[in-house]
C-alpha cells in the first residue's frame, strides 16, 4: 500500500482531531520512510530532514510545503537552512499526533517523489 493511498487528502478543517495511541503512530510512520518520532508527551512530533543542492531548490521546496500545509488547514514547523529543511508535524490542539500529521507528511514526500 503507498503512502497516498494510506493517507488521502482531506479537508482536515472539517474533521474532528484526535490525539492516535502510540501503537497507532508506530504502525502508520512504518509507511512513511524517514520520518521519526521526535519530542515526548504533548510535544511530541515527526520530523524528517529534507537535502537539496541549493537555496533555490530548498526554497522551492519551502513552498510548496507551504501550499500543503494551507490547502490542509494544518501548518508544520519548518527549519529551513541553505540546501536542507526540516519538516516537523504535531497537532497542537489534541497535544499530540493525529492522522492529519501523517497524511500531510505523505504529500510532503509525494513532492518529491519520482514521476
Amino acid at each position: 500500500m503507498s503512502a497516498d493511498s494510506q493517507f488521502p487528502r482531506k479537508d482536515w478543517s472539517r474533521v474532528q482531531r484526535r490525539a492516535l495511541r502510540p501503537t497507532e503512530v508506530v504502525t502508520r510512520l512504518s509507511a512513511l520512510p524517514g520520518w521519526t518520532l521526535a519530542g515526548d508527551g504533548p510535544d511530541v512530533a515527526i520530523e524528517k530532514t529534507f537535502r537539496f543542492a541549493d537555496w533555490h531548490e530548498t526554497m522551492a521546496f519551502v513552498n510548496a510545503v507551504a501550499w500543503i500545509a494551507h490547502a490542509q488547514d494544518h501548518h508544520p514547523d519548518l527549519s529551513v537552512h541553505y540546501g536542507r529543511c526540516v519538516v516537523r508535524w504535531r497537532t497542537h490542539d489534541v497535544q499530540g499526533l493525529s492522522d492529519t500529521d501523517l497524511a500531510c507528511a505523505a504529500q510532503v514526500d509525494a513532492l518529491l517523489a519520482a514521476p
